[in-house]
């Protein structure tokens, strides 16, 4: 029996974002919202944009819980009224937080991929049907003060018919109603429904904030150790991505890499037979996966410290700026591991997708590097 796959708006290993009762790291984005509301000037659209893994399905149900828990500020704090509030924070048992823990909050919906009747399988996209069922949920009599609100998890991920029918809300929302989108490449959405929102960018997340995220999520990272330093930089201070790494041992597998660079272009051929054989081994699809992904974010490293005549800090790997700097010297360095990078990276995930032996995928990247080294 295999373990239920977590929801597509969750990341495996991690609490779901409605879960996290604090967000990590994104003061001015709270802080953004938080402006707009208290000073009457919330919008019906809200595009919560950044990289993947920083927090902003987090911040969307920190968002949802406190419109439907907070009453519309009037009168600026003066004689009766209650001050305008000062954070997105809602107690824990205040029966909009407890609802939208037990997902029965009549005032908020969430949008993700659904489960195609048809074949039992969650499809890859938000279909025309998963925006339409939001005209029954604004046909209902609405609760707590009249807000409603709507989480779309992730708005990438809408097919054309789906956004179109989304746009269609947004140029007539109905009346006190938020829509929240989620997305990591706003670039690829209609410039339709971007021109109709407010954006809330969220920022990468640095060690220190780091730590804090992945101890919330569960992640036992050492108070005092460089894990964290090494996480954020391998992860692009992504926590979604960390928590990626530190279950899959990817500081290791990094590591490994890295000291396999390091003895070329002579290569050390036992250190990448073992390698080779870790991501082949039976059950390892996830690592080999991971893997792949080290193995790309490598080749950029290479190619960006020959351009720039520097190698990035911090350092995800021991001695990872001295080999960096001796396999990428100057431009024509760079040039060359940029080049291997889209040959390597299309050949692997072609030898992937047609299920080739993982340990001779691996073996065949690593020898490709060598040659660009040694040339």
């Amino acid at each position: 029996m295999t373990d239920t796959p977590p929801p597509p708006d969750q990341v495996p290993g991690a609490p779901h974002p409605r879960d996290c009762p604090r967000l990590i790291g994104q003061d001015a984005a709270q802080a953004a919202f938080l402006d707009a509301f208290t000073a009457g000037r919330l919008h019906h659209g809200w595009l919560l944009t950044g990289p993947r893994g920083i927090g902003k399905a987090t911040l969307a149900w920190r968002i949802a819980r406190f419109l439907l828990a907070t009453p519309d500020v009037e009168g600026g704090g003066l004689f009766d009224a209650p001050p305008p509030p000062d954070t997105l924070d809602i107690d824990p048992e205040h029966p909009v937080a407890r609802r939208i823990l037990a997902g029965a909050d009549p005032g908020l919906v969430s949008i993700t991929r659904s489960i195609n009747e048809k074949t039992g399988r969650m499809r890859n996209e938000i279909v025309v049907d998963d925006i339409r069922k939001l005209n029954r949920f604004f046909g209902l009599s609405a609760a707590d003060g009249g807000r409603r609100v709507v989480i779309v998890d992730t708005a990438d991920e809408m097919n054309v018919s789906a956004a179109n029918a989304l746009l269609k809300m947004l140029e007539e929302p109905p009346d006190r109603t938020t829509l929240l989108l989620i997305s990591h490449q706003p670039s690829a959405l209609l410039p339709t429904i971007r021109s109709r929102c407010r954006t809330l960018r969220l920022a990468p997340l640095g060690p220190p904030d780091m730590q804090v995220a992945l101890a919330q999520a569960g992640a036992d990272i050492p108070t005092g150790s460089d894990q964290a330093s090494r996480l954020a930089a391998l992860a692009s201070g992504s926590v979604g991505e960390a928590l990626r790494l530190v279950t899959h041992d990817g500081l290791r597998l990094y590591a490994e890499l890295f000291a396999i660079l390091d003895s070329l272009p002579r290569l050390d051929r036992q250190r990448t037979l073992a390698l080779a054989d870790l991501a082949a081994q039976r059950g390892a699809g996830e690592r080999f996966e991971l893997l792949l992904t080290l193995i790309e974010t490598a080749l950029a490293r290479l190619a960006r410290t020959g351009a720039a005549g520097t190698a990035p800090l911090p350092e995800a790997a021991p001695n990872e700026a001295a080999i960096l700097t001796r396999l990428s010297q100057d431009n024509r360095k760079a040039r060359a591991w940029a080049g291997i990078a889209a040959t390597i990276t299309r050949r692997a995930r072609h030898g992937q997708a047609v299920n080739l032996d993982p340990a001779a995928l691996v073996l065949d990247t690593v020898f490709k590097m060598q040659e660009t080294a040694a040339g």
